[in-house]
């Protein structure tokens, strides 16, 4: 600045003054760290910049003195301010930047306030290129309308400039660089303020100094003119973002013009070449949203490579160009191998993560139909996740689901199981272990596709799907997943009717499984395999896990095929998981089952092939379950919740052993056994009936009584003739039913019946009853009973008489009756007990014997044989009093002799030559024994006889000759 001394007008003394009492306060605050007195300091930096634009608004006008002292003195502070701005600090709450903006401001127009009237070329480079960044710093505040100011200011100098004569050519590069530099200050600040015919303008005057001056400008300046127009382009294509109608030509004119400069630089360095990727990713997007496919395709094959070669080659802006060109190639319809080539560099430079794998599985959706590529793509994807070790473990899960996914949807099924056998396989491989959640999620979508196939009935298909589950991939951390799978594989087969493939599928299941045994159950029932099916079933039941909502399928799944043998099987099983509780719920539910069960029995009796013993067994002891079960509810007071039950029960278990006593040759004991059940059951039905009984059902009750122990004298006795001997106990036994159903039955028949026809039929059970004792107490040897049990059936009336007859039958047919003290083989007995049955047996013949003629209800046949059966025995003990009642007897039948001479039924002629012989030789034994009396009744007897026999007069005559001799013989002398 020129040094010459002039007289200073004091109005511009005065408006110096005032600045120079602003810059005092101000350089103070300056040097205060204070981020609250900032806005004061902005202030005043503002005051001072109006201050020095009105000295020199004043200064230029006519008639003004120069004042080169004061200007001077005003350069120096603006340079000073100028310095000052390039050292402020940040601040926690403050960037400085409007403070700097303050400065710049207050400085520009202090150097402008001392400014020479005619600058020179070098003044007005540096006062512009101080008026370009001031209003670009002002611009990027906000402050427009200062900024404008600035640089209405700069284009002043702008013009000064570019009219300047430069005759050698020394300030050519740093005139070219200032108007630049101003040229991209308004352009910028244009822009901002929403004036893009200005900012076009503009880039216009910078691109034509560039052609121009291009060698003028310094490569920095290039780079920073190119950024300047490239940030300019990017605002454009947000946008474009943000409004319907598209800039994109707009940007693409801006970013081609950032291109233009950046790419005629030949310099290799890392700012030119980050620049230069940046210009052509924008430029990139814009021709993409311009829909310039082909242009787009083209910026982004020259952009690849050299962000391929770059150090932060996965970086999150190189990848959306990675992006960008999958998008280009998709919109131009490429092929296959093109966009899986751009899938592959995406995800090879990519780092591994919840959110990077995420926008790869989201474009995969994209791409509809093409199952192939995106299954290529998903292998790729796993592949370069399982090379990454850790980094990409994490991502496998989401993989392999994506991968189920789309290989679900895959019209070629072989190849689509493949590629998942294959995804699996090679996830063992790496060593890599799936968690629980990530391992069920996976076998969840299998199972979810193999049900699809399974309900569209493609059973090979579903079959496939569910085996994929059972890879080792799955069994490492969960053995019952792939236990679950091999079952539903299994089920397909079965489906399908390939047997065997399902019976290979449940052998590779644990066999402590009761679900693995329940689908070898419907295996074996769908071959019908009864005994296979019975035998998976018990396993079933037996297993840990087992639940009693599997017989009830079984049940179901038997029924429907038909297969009686395994239905019994599994009713019975279910039956015995049955826990028996105080209610009366659990009883019916049981008797339920067990009517079932004993329906069902009874049908497969009915069939030819049945097998008699086993199931005749079944159903008794199904019956006597029954029996227990009402006994338990009768105990709990439930009776009244079962009624109905017990009432089938006894009515079924009596029909079946009327039924059996015609049909079940051999099983006496067996229909015994259900007659008692009837029995018991028919009790507790008479006892629990609310109303009185029918008499009818007594009936039942009384037949029960007599059928159950019939039937067990009749096992007894084929018993004993198979085995030879006595069996004490259970003959002692029986003997006591004998009493108890007789006690009984007279109890009913004196309470309840009144039927004629019944009290008679149930009087004659009574005597059959007596005739079966008999019968055991003969076998036991148990005298004293059966002397009472003859008397009791000599008193029990007229009705009585088969059981006489049956008594005195059981007495003489007793192999061991014994004569003068031996048996009938010869062997010798003990002498009292010879006595005591002599006198059973003895009494028991009379007493019948007597009771038939009391009530004139025998035949004279067999009153003839029970008669000399009598007699033999009285005279074989050979005593007086025997003798006469012997004699008594004869005497006895010489009356019945003469009533029965002339009817129909006369008196048997050999048992009349019986009584001739044995009362002829008698009398002549009581002669030797000097019996005369006794003789003498004996022959006279012989002598009446011998009317009824032929021959009988010379009989009679001959005994009586020989009655004469013999009675001299042993007269006393």
């Amino acid at each position: 600045m020129s040094t010459r001394k002039k007289k200073i007008i004091p109005s511009l003394q005065e408006a110096f003054k005032s600045i120079q009492d602003l810059l005092t306060t101000t350089k103070i605050q300056l040097n205060e760290t204070d981020s609250s007195i900032r806005p004061s300091l902005i202030e005043k930096l503002h005051r001072i910049s109006a201050c020095a634009e009105s000295f020199t608004e004043r200064r230029s006008r006519p008639g003004n003195p120069d004042c080169v002292e004061l200007c001077d003195t005003l350069d120096q502070e603006g340079v000073n301010l100028w310095n000052i701005s390039g050292l402020v600090r940040k601040l926690p709450d403050d960037d400085g930047r409007p403070l700097v903006g303050g400065l710049r401001l207050a400085a520009f127009r202090l150097v402008e306030a001392g400014l020479e009237e005619k600058p020179g070329l070098q003044t007005l480079i540096h006062i512009l290129g101080l008026a370009s960044k001031t209003g670009a710093t002002l611009s990027e505040l906000a402050q427009n309308d200062i900024a404008a100011s600035v640089l209405t200011s700069a284009a002043k100098y702008e013009e000064m400039l570019r009219t300047q004569e430069d005759p050698d050519g020394t300030h050519r590069q740093a005139r070219t660089w200032a108007r630049a530099v101003y040229f991209c200050s308004r352009m910028e600040a244009a822009w901002k303020e929403g004036n893009s015919t200005v900012a076009e303008f503009m880039s216009q005057k910078i691109m034509s100094i560039y052609e121009e001056q291009r060698l003028a400008l310094p490569a920095r300046d290039r780079l920073v003119l190119a950024a300047k127009l490239n940030t300019i382009g990017k605002s454009i294509l947000k946008d474009q973002a943000k409004e319907s109608q598209g800039k994109a030509s707009e940007a693409i004119a801006w970013l081609q013009k950032a291109f233009g400069i950046v790419d005629q630089d030949d310099s290799c360095g890392s700012e030119v070449l980050e620049l230069k990727i940046s210009v052509l990713r924008n430029l990139a997007r814009a021709y993409f949203l311009s829909e310039a496919y082909d242009n787009a395709e083209t910026t982004l094959d020259e952009l690849i490579p050299s962000l391929d070669a770059s150090k932060d080659h996965a970086s999150s802006e190189h990848q959306e160009l990675r992006w960008l060109r999958l998008a280009i190639l998709k919109k131009r319809k490429a092929g296959e191998s093109a966009i899986l080539d751009a899938f592959r560099s995406i995800i090879n430079h990519m780092n591994f993560s919840d959110r990077t794998v995420t926008d790869i599985l989201q474009d995969l959706r994209t791409f509809g139909h093409e199952h192939t590529f995106v299954n290529s793509v998903n292998q790729y994807l796993l592949q370069q996740a399982l090379e990454r070790g850790n980094t990409g473990s994490e991502c496998i899960e989401r993989i392999l689901l994506s991968i189920i996914i789309h290989c679900s949807r895959d019209e070629v099924h072989s190849r689509a199981i493949d590629i998942i056998q294959g995804a699996f396989t090679s996830v063992c491989e790496a060593d890599v272990e799936l968690g629980g959640v990530p391992a069920a999620a996976c076998l969840s979508l299998l199972w979810q596709y193999g049900d699809r196939h399974y309900y569209a009935k493609r059973w090979t298909e579903a079959a496939d799907w569910f085996g994929a589950g059972t890879h080792r991939l799955f069994r490492v951390n969960d053995s019952f997943s792939a236990s679950k799978c091999y079952r539903k594989a299994a089920l397909c087969y079965l489906e399908q009717r390939e047997y065997s493939r399902a019976t290979a599928m449940i052998r590779c299941c644990p066999s402590n499984e009761a679900a693995t045994h329940y689908v070898a159950f419907l295996i074996a029932t769908h071959q019908g395999l009864d005994d296979e099916a019975i035998k998976t079933m018990y396993q079933m039941v037996n297993a840990p896990d087992f639940d009693r909502k599997m017989l009830l399928l079984a049940i179901k799944m038997s029924h429907e095929s038909e297969m009686k043998n395994v239905l019994l099987a599994v009713l019975e099983a279910l039956l015995k998981t049955l826990k028996i509780s105080d209610g009366g719920e659990t009883v019916a539910e049981a008797l339920a089952l067990l009517r079932c069960i004993i329906r069902l029995v009874l049908k497969l009796l009915l069939e030819p092939t049945a097998t008699k013993s086993s199931l005749i067994d079944s159903v008794v002891s199904h019956f006597r379950t029954a029996r227990t079960l009402v006994t338990t509810a009768s105990e709990q007071k439930t009776t009244s919740l079962i009624i109905k039950d017990i009432s089938w029960l006894w009515r079924t278990a009596y029909n079946c052993a009327v039924r059996g006593c015609s049909d079940w040759d051999g099983f006496q004991e067996q229909i015994s056994s259900l007659f008692d059940v009837a029995k018991d059951l028919l009790e507790t039905y008479c006892q629990a009936s609310p109303v009185d009984a029918d008499p009818d059902l007594y009936s039942r009750l009384v037949n029960s009584y007599f059928c159950g122990v019939t039937g067990r004298v009749y096992a007894a006795r084929e018993a004993m003739a198979a085995n030879g001997r006595v069996v004490v106990g259970e003959l002692r036994e029986i003997s006591e039913e004998i009493r108890t159903s007789k006690t009984r039955i007279t109890e009913i028949i004196e309470s309840t019946i009144s039927n004629d026809n019944d009290l008679q039929r149930f009087q004659y059970f009574l005597h059959m009853l007596r005739v079966f004792d008999a019968e055991l107490m003969t076998q036991l040897k148990d005298w004293d009973r059966l002397s009472v049990l003859v008397s009791e059936a000599v008193a029990s009336g007229p009705l009585a008489v088969t059981t006489y007859e049956a008594i005195a039958d059981i007495l003489w047919s007793e192999k061991e009756c014994p004569i003068d003290g031996q048996s009938s083989s010869g062997t010798n007995l003990n002498q009292s007990n010879s006595k005591h049955f002599f006198k059973v047996l003895c009494g028991g013949l009379e007493a019948v014997l007597h009771a038939t003629l009391d009530h004139n209800s025998l035949s004279v046949e067999k009153f003839s044989r029970w008669l000399r059966a009598i007699c033999t025995i009285i005279l074989a003990r050979n005593t007086s009093g025997d003798r006469l009642k012997a004699i008594g007897y004869v005497e006895q039948a010489v009356n019945v002799m003469e009533q029965s001479n002339d009817s129909d039924k006369a008196y048997p002629v050999d048992e009349r030559f019986w009584l001739l012989a044995t009362s002829y030789n008698t009398g002549f034994e009581c002669l030797e024994a000097s019996s005369l009396d006794e003789a003498k009744r004996w022959f006279e007897s012989a002598t009446v006889i011998c009317r009824f026999v032929p021959g009988g007069k010379e009989r009679a005559e001959k005994i009586s000759e020989t009655y004469a001799q013999l009675l001299a013989r042993y007269a006393p002398t």
